[in-house]
């Protein structure tokens, strides 16, 4: 079922070449896309409403979703569904909370102070998927973050659904409610991001979006950047594993399953210095596909972008996953946490055989916006920090300025920017009076 790549011998600049990746065409995208913005940035809220009906086929009288609808799904969701949302929002913000940024003071020399000050972005949107399945758990993903940074202003936009009266998923909606979000927009795909970054009627404008989302999304956000800031450009979810023959092949061919499960476009590596490990899993897959709800997904994931990659040893298998830099990667080794620790590039590792990839989509604490790829190489994944900007505030008096007027003078001398030089001179030949 799975390709077999042969990287025995072979070292970190082979891998890159030959690793299969889904092919996420955001460029061809974009040309569709911006139609689509550009109708939003002239026609506002009437424009989101007539491409809402034209790609959803739903037809809105308001673009926000009424809060006593909120308050019906919270009311009505199953109640483990909702234990199951608490315990996830629990273990997030205890997470997250850890990654609040203090204020910090550095006195540079006598009198010369710069503080750097964590400042929240003031409003931010967030996008929730609803393609193939609905994504409760991306609200908490989204939502807890922004809320631990301090963000004073929260919405969230959702496809619409006509099987749901023309509004998002109802489990979406009830995160929503759980979290104190009471600003959740019917809206989806490219007009739900352009709708964000251009502010419409009723929807004021964003700082920031963030969220998983399919290619026209990714396109949008690309599209936009600059008129407003975005976390990454998200593209088909993908997983790679490092094993040797210390692993369980069934515990990897679920995992492998289980990543499949959410697109076609998914990709999955086994990476593994044991052929023996290699069969055995191959087998196991072949009959969870058999049984799997989603096989035809699943199938087609693991037969297109997927691989079974064989390499030298654990220390080469490092070396092919830093190359590939997974959404996700799973450690499952002798001395796993040995091995996680040496590697760079991944959005997630999940160390041992008890730490699967669906832990962290849920319960695990950890953010599941991550980046795509191979992205992992250069961002991290939704934080806190997401949300936060650095402002360096300096504090001289004029005695520390005095301090380094000749190195300013031989500078901006350098430069040749003599007014720089000079608003410098200027303050020194005052008697000081000023402040």
């Amino acid at each position: 079922m799975l390709t077999r790549i042969d990287l025995r011998g072979s070292r970190r600049e082979a891998a890159g070449a030959v690793l299969p990746r889904a092919r996420l065409d955001v460029d061809a995208a974009t040309a569709a896309v911006r139609p689509v913005c550009e109708a939003v940035r002239t026609g506002g809220a009437a424009a989101v409403r007539e491409l809402t009906e034209r790609f959803d086929g739903v037809r809105l009288d308001d673009l926000r979703v009424p809060a006593h609808l909120l308050a019906e799904a919270l009311a009505g969701l199953q109640p483990s569904v909702r234990s199951a949302l608490d315990e996830a929002i629990a273990r997030a913000r205890r997470v997250h909370e850890a990654q609040r940024r203090e204020d910090v003071t550095v006195d540079v020399a006598t009198g010369a102070r710069v503080t750097e000050r964590w400042v929240p972005v003031g409003r931010v949107g967030l996008y929730v998927p609803g393609g193939l399945v609905a994504y409760p758990s991306s609200v908490v993903m989204n939502v807890v973050p922004a809320q631990v940074a301090g963000v004073p202003s929260l919405a969230v936009a959702s496809p619409p659904k006509p099987e749901f009266g023309g509004r998002p998923n109802p489990t979406v909606l009830a995160a929503c409610a759980l979290l104190g979000v009471d600003e959740v927009y019917a809206v989806g795909g490219a007009q739900a991001v352009a709708m964000f970054a251009y502010g419409v009627e009723g929807v004021p404008r964003v700082d920031l979006v963030t969220g998983p989302g399919n290619v026209y999304v990714a396109a949008a956000k690309r599209l936009l950047r600059g008129v407003v800031g975005i976390d990454a450009e998200a593209g088909p979810t993908e997983i790679a594993i490092l094993a040797d023959d210390s692993a369980d092949p069934e515990f990897l061919a679920a995992d492998l399953v289980a990543q499949a499960e959410h697109d076609e476009l998914a990709a999955c590596l086994l990476v593994t210095d044991s052929p023996p490990l290699a069969e055995a899993v191959e087998v196991a897959l072949q009959r969870r596909v058999e049984t799997t709800r989603h096989a035809a997904r699943v199938e087609k994931a693991l037969t297109g972008q997927s691989a079974i990659v064989l390499v030298d040893d654990v220390g080469h298998g490092v070396e092919v996953v830093d190359a590939w830099a997974a959404e996700h990667l799973e450690v499952v080794t002798r001395d796993a946490a040995g091995v996680a620790a040496r590697v760079r590039n991944a959005g997630a590792i999940f160390v041992g055989g008890f730490s699967p990839v669906s832990l962290g989509d849920y319960l695990a604490g950890s953010n599941h916006v991550l980046p795509t790829g191979g992205t992992a190489r250069h961002t991290g994944g939704l934080s806190v920090q997401s949300f936060l900007r650095g402002i360096h505030v300096v504090d001289y008096t004029r005695e520390a300025l005095a301090a380094v007027a000749d190195h300013i003078t031989a500078l901006g001398g350098a430069e040749d920017l003599v007014a720089h030089v000079e608003a410098v001179q200027t303050r020194l030949r005052t008697d000081g009076r000023a402040s």
